[in-house]
């Protein structure tokens, strides 16, 4: 609950959430992930938190039963689409692990007050091998994933002003972004107030609002 999901999965889903369509693939998927999660962790927490469990189960849409210590192990997950193979478990791993180095070197900026919050800072990453081919995967996700203004991934050498990280073959440099915060997702982009109707919004919030809605696979 902690670390999987507090300190990652709805860490970063929050922004699907709050600035996607209602409607759109990405806000529904990340809800119905939510969904299954949390049949499973209701039923397992019962014998130890049974109050507890019994009053999240009350709470919940569709329940089958009308007692959570009615049910039995949650074995009703959905079949992934064919398209989500494309980052598989142990590349999420090192996904993870770039993400951990990224925010020792965020916190540290922070401390110092160079920046304010991650969304104050575009990430220039540093990578070699194969940790670099699944950020790249990410493609414009990558942001969403370190919960970044901006994010890029290189294969030149680092620069002396980039800070080493405990995963080989990765650097880190942070850079403190002036661009104008959007007021809608709190991202600083150089594209805020591109569209005259929505002067305070960047070109995505644009899209979410009045447009189709921005597309996402994995973040």
């Amino acid at each position: 609950c902690v670390v999987e999901m507090g300190g990652f999965y709805l860490d970063i889903i929050k922004d699907r959430l709050y600035t996607m369509r209602p409607d759109s693939r990405g806000r529904r998927s990340a809800q119905t992930a939510m969904y299954h999660i949390l049949e499973a962790l209701v039923r397992w927490l019962a014998p130890i938190l049974s109050f507890t469990a019994e009053e999240i189960w009350q709470h919940m849409p569709g329940r089958d039963a009308d007692s959570v210590l009615f049910t039995t192990w949650y074995d009703r997950w959905p079949d992934l689409p064919a398209d989500s193979a494309a980052i598989g478990r142990d590349d999420w791993r090192q996904i993870i692990a770039v993400r951990d180095a990224v925010n020792r070197e965020l916190e540290r900026l922070r401390t110092s007050g160079a920046i304010g919050s991650a969304l104050n800072a575009h990430v220039h990453l540093y990578v070699s091998g194969a940790t670099a081919t699944v950020l790249r995967e990410l493609g414009g996700e990558l942001r969403f994933v370190l919960i970044t203004s901006g994010a890029a991934v290189y294969d030149d050498d680092p620069p002396d002003s980039a800070t080493s990280t405990t995963i080989e073959g990765v650097a880190v440099q942070i850079e403190p972004l002036t661009h104008t915060k959007c007021t809608r997702c709190w991202h600083q982009r150089e594209d805020v107030g591109v569209e005259p109707q929505h002067p305070e919004l960047c070109a995505r919030c644009v899209e979410n609002v009045d447009g189709d809605g921005e597309m996402r696979r994995f973040a």
